[in-house]
């Protein structure tokens, strides 16, 4: 069964600019945005009647001694905070959904292009920066959305309250509607400050989340070469250093949080004060002082909104860039035409040739190419999967014309360093859902992993960590090629499959690759002699081009370089595992 997903489709994304994003997302949920304004802004209105409603009682009930009256005012008063509460509930709900809505989008976005971006993106952005979206970034883009109601409900109710307050005194009106402007802008610098040291904060944390990451998947290896301390001494410095800049943040955010309930306390001091003198004075009733004071202390709410909305959004912009720093990465190759290409791949098994190197791989062969430098190599296969545009030809026809899709369906290239996933054995080999058992057994058994398998407590379902953490080198590696041959492509590129092998483990799997891939094309790029001498035919490359071509054995007797090269792979033998 298919997993659940929010939306099917999330949209396309406006990334353009951190604030054109935001904007996008409240434009994906505008109804349910403007549901969520309305709320607000008839919550936070009605939050003005208890004020009105205690003057009307204490003139017309208490001043007056009529009981019936106050009788009245007070089940309105009761009535409408009822109501009120109500409406309040109905505005946080509908504002978790616009939140959620956000949050979920955004990874949906992020996940989608970073799945189109493929073998670009960790050239890009280091993994932590990616890990760090999903673990800090999207809770602040979340909050931002939270203004989009508040936020419109604070100016109608600032409004408002100038506008009942007229009706009282034009001096106080005039106070309040000079006052409030004024304390909102002067958080305006420290704002600034906020997104520039937030900015930084959000960088280096996602560098040293990169580098923990590091640290654990090499921990064997940095254990092996007494480096773990070093290591450890560098990340305990960087993260003091990210602790001095989170203090900075803090001390920035602070000030704003003071800022946003210290000015409005003294606000109401200084207007309550001015209200009972003109009481005193008896320009205003009792019940109009109170009213007065009432609608003020009330503002502090929507005031309070303004400051923590605009403190969000100026977080929200620091972690939309982020985002947007990642929607912004365009993959290295793409379809020429959109996708829509009247070029089609070949039908069935064609050659691949790649005019810069001069190499030919015919179909239904196993090809190995021995390098001078590890680099030609990578090139190459870069070029044959199409992870860069070359002049390429398939079939003759250009590969770079070739719907891309159609080009990762039927060729595969399979790295060394290949990213293992997280969960069950099963599933972290399994190239798409339908393997059966058999086929996951046989695959195992080509690749010489069946002590990987017996090793773990439940067979092929137990679990795995990422990237295979608790595994060694060579059973890693092993893994890797399980999930290539699971995968079964008419083309199989295997960039040095055995390298982290012992001899005879690398000598079984030479043989059963060579059986198991019988009649499908499959390059493979290696130096080890065991493996070159399996191949039905070896490419020697030397400054990225084929010097020679031939058996393994034709090639030692007649390339003094190729000898180099493959006395070289058999000195790698003896350093693995």
């Amino acid at each position: 069964m298919r997993p659940k997903v929010p939306y099917a489709d999330p949209g396309v994304p406006d990334a353009r600019g951190p604030l054109r994003f935001l904007l996008w997302l409240v434009r994906k949920q505008r109804w349910r945005v403007l549901a969520g304004a309305t709320l607000a802004t008839t919550w936070m209105v009605l939050l003005m009647l208890p004020p009105y409603l205690m003057a009307r009682a204490i003139d017309d009930g208490l001043r007056a001694r009529d009981l019936g009256a106050l009788g009245f005012w007070v089940a309105v008063l009761a009535v409408t905070g009822v109501v009120n509460a109500a409406i309040g509930i109905v505005r946080h709900r509908t504002m978790t959904f616009i939140r959620n809505d956000a949050a979920y989008r955004t990874v949906q976005v992020v996940v989608r292009h970073s799945v189109r971006v493929g073998a670009e993106l960790p050239r890009r952005v280091t993994s932590g920066e990616v890990v760090s979206i999903g673990a800090a970034d999207l809770d602040r883009i979340a909050r931002t959305m939270t203004s989009t109601g508040p936020g419109v409900g604070a100016i109608v109710t600032y409004g408002t309250v100038a506008v009942l307050l007229v009706s009282i005194s034009p001096l106080l009106a005039a106070v309040v509607l000079v006052g409030v402007p004024l304390f909102v802008l002067s958080i305006g610098p420290l704002l600034n400050r906020l997104r520039r040291t937030e900015s930084a904060y959000r960088e280096n944390q996602g560098s040293l989340t990169a580098r923990a990451g590091d640290i654990v998947a090499g921990l064997r290896v940095l254990c092996g070469i007494g480096g773990k301390d070093l290591f450890a001494d560098r990340f305990r410095r960087d993260s003091q250093e990210l602790r001095a800049e989170g203090y900075r943040v803090g001390a920035v955010a602070s000030w704003i949080e003071g800022v946003g309930v210290g000015l409005p306390s003294l606000f109401l001091a200084a207007v309550t004060w001015l209200a009972a003198r003109m009481t005193a004075a008896g320009e205003i009733t009792i019940g109009e002082m109170v009213a007065v004071y009432g609608y003020v202390a009330v503002l502090s709410t929507p005031v309070y909104f303004l400051i923590e909305g605009a403190q969000d959004i100026s977080r929200g912009l620091v972690a939309a860039r982020r985002v947007t720093n990642v929607l912004t990465i365009q993959p290295a190759v793409a379809d020429r035409t959109g996708g829509k290409s009247d070029v089609s791949a070949p039908a069935g098994p064609a050659p691949l040739h790649d005019p810069d190197s001069g190499l030919t791989v015919r179909p239904g062969e196993l090809l190995a190419v021995a390098a001078a430098t590890p680099a030609e190599a990578t090139a190459l296969v870069d070029r044959l999967g199409r992870y860069t545009d070359s002049a390429v030809t398939w079939g003759g026809v250009p590969l770079a014309d070739i719907p891309l899709a159609d080009v990762r369906s039927r060729v595969l290239v399979a790295d060394n360093d290949a990213y293992l996933f997280a969960g069950a054995l099963r599933h972290v080999v399994a190239a798409r859902d339908g393997h059966d058992d058999r086929a996951v057994t046989e695959a195992i058994r080509v690749a010489m992993a069946q002590d990987v398998v017996d090793a773990l407590p439940s067979g092929v379902d137990s679990f795995v960590e990422a990237q295979g953490r608790s595994l060694s080198g060579g059973q890693r590696q092993r893994l890797r090629l399980v999930r290539a041959l699971l995968a079964d492509p008419e083309v199989l590129l295997l960039v040095e499959p055995t390298s982290a092998v012992d001899a005879h483990t690398e000598s079984v799997v030479a043989e059963r690759l060579h059986t198991a891939r019988r009649g499908r094309t499959t390059v493979l790029v290696a130096t080890s002699p065991l493996l070159l001498d399996r191949a039905d035919r070896v490419a020697y490359l030397v400054d990225g081009r084929v010097a020679a071509t031939g058996s393994h054995a034709d090639l030692l007797a007649t390339e003094p370089g190729y000898r180099t090269v493959a006395f070289r792979g058999s000195e790698e033998d003896l350093v693995r595992d």
